[in-house]
């Protein structure tokens, strides 16, 4: 789907043969941004709806959306309150 440069490698689960490919969320959207001349706004909705929402089976690709590990805690802290 052009994600080419947001790469990062693939994935492997549990229970599962076959890894799947692995992708950089926020590139994935500055893809749309530059390529597409899209909002960050509409490139995040466009995303969200015909890539995150698409199940293509067992290969489908995962998204990772890289954050540091206090702005975990502090989203689960949140909304565990």
């Amino acid at each position: 789907d052009g994600f080419e440069e947001a790469f990062l490698g693939i994935m492997f689960r549990f229970g599962q043969v076959e890894p799947v490919a692995c992708y950089d969320y926020h590139k994935c959207l500055q893809i749309l941004v530059d390529r597409d001349g899209m909002t960050e706004l509409e490139a995040d909705e466009y995303f969200q709806y015909n890539t995150l929402g698409a199940w293509v089976g067992d290969q489908t690709p995962c998204f990772v959306a890289g954050v540091q590990l206090d702005e975990v805690h502090r989203h689960y802290a949140e909304y565990n309150a």
